[in-house]
């Protein structure tokens, strides 16, 4: 089988490639130029972005043994995944942007393009499973390591995308993987992993997108709003710098009256208003996923299902009931979470569950809150 090994230049993909190569397929390396100048986004061991992760993934590639091209998606990654990071800002959303990395770029531009040369899969280093079901579509499932488990980020994909992907390391954990590196003379096997957002240099994503909106921010400033009694506790630099949940950087000018801390509830960027409240206001029991994709799943089988949704990349399980699946497509999804769950903004994704298996992705588009 030929396969395309996408090498960010960390100790994971250069592992999962390694193996590919070693299970006897026809591996090439390729890593992807998010940016045409890679200085501006992250620097160092922090992103995977960057001159540093391409040298790593060359490196590897050559101690692997197998040919190694760079494709410059930069122009793509900054219309699908850039450009609806900022938009989902300046509308009060909060978006996962390496969620849409997964969908537009990785599996949906590099796999097309693979294809289209040739190529039978792409192998990542993402730590999640891919099975055939007894029904014969093929399955994601949780990896081994759910400390590391991606299968959050990777629930967008469908049917045909995972018929076309390989995640070699679903099965390891991250100590074995970083072990097996060192034994194969690969140079990042002690790498630090990467973290926040890649093409946000210095990790200030309020600050990032202060500079980057520029006029086309929906507003300047404007107050923060106690959500019960309406006083006004502060002002801000823009909705855009704020997500649900946040406790940090609300530069409250004095406490509210009855000395807790407040959270933000509400952002409003119309009326440039960022409501906020005590920890218990952000409690959520219902929500509402809108544009889902299914992983094989037909979505009428769902509605009453128990089933456990995700909520954030890293964040914990919570049981639910599918309340309801409208239209023949499934293109919105209802879901009622049998424990409450805290600080969910509308942007996020809700990644469905069976079990280990993954049944599909849908953004947040709507929350109810614990009365």
């Amino acid at each position: 089988m030929r396969v395309l090994a996408a090498m960010s230049g960390g100790v994971d993909s250069a592992v999962a490639a390694a193996r590919v190569a070693e299970a006897g397929h026809d591996v090439t390396g390729i890593h992807l130029a998010l940016s045409r100048n890679p200085a501006s986004y992250r620097s160092g061991a922090r992103g995977c972005c960057t001159i540093e992760d391409a040298n790593d993934a060359r490196r590897a590639a050559d101690v692997i043994g197998i040919p190694f091209y760079v494709w410059d998606l930069s122009e793509q990654f900054h219309a699908e995944v850039v450009e609806d990071f900022m938009d989902e800002y300046a509308a009060g959303r909060t978006p996962n942007p390496c969620l849409r990395c997964n969908e537009k770029i990785k599996f949906a531009a590099v796999l097309e393009r693979g294809l289209a040369l040739g190529y039978d899969a792409v192998a990542t280093g993402h730590y999640a499973q891919v099975r055939t079901g007894v029904d014969g579509l093929v399955e994601m499932h949780r990896a081994v390591d759910h400390g590391k488990d991606q299968s959050y980020v990777l629930g967008v994909l469908d049917q045909r995308q995972l018929a076309h992907s390989l995640f070699p390391l679903g099965g390891s954990t991250k100590t074995e993987v970083r072990a097996e590196a060192a034994a194969r003379g690969l140079l990042v096997a002690d790498k630090p992993d990467s973290h926040d957002i890649c093409f946000v240099a210095d990790g200030d994503n309020a600050g990032w997108l202060r500079e980057k909106l520029g006029e086309r921010a929906p507003n300047h400033g404007g107050p923060i709003v106690d959500d019960a009694t309406g006083e006004v506790l502060g002002k801000h630099e823009g909705t855009y710098g704020f997500t649900i949940g946040q406790r940090k950087g609300l530069r409250i000018g004095r406490p509210a009256a009855d000395g807790r801390p407040r959270f933000v509830l509400d952002i409003e960027p119309v009326s440039a208003t960022v409501r906020v409240g005590p920890r218990e206001r952000l409690a959520v029991h219902r929500l509402r996923g809108v544009d889902p994709r299914w992983c094989g799943t037909v979505p009428g089988r769902l509605d009453g299902a128990e089933v456990t949704v995700q909520l954030r990349a890293h964040g914990a399980e919570h049981r639910a009931i599918v309340v309801a699946v409208a239209g023949p497509t499934g293109t919105e999804v209802d879901v009622e979470l049998l424990e409450p769950a805290s600080g969910i903004a509308p942007g996020q994704a809700v990644v469905i569950y069976d079990s280990t298996r993954v049944v599909g992705s849908a953004t947040i588009s709507a929350t109810e809150r614990v009365s």
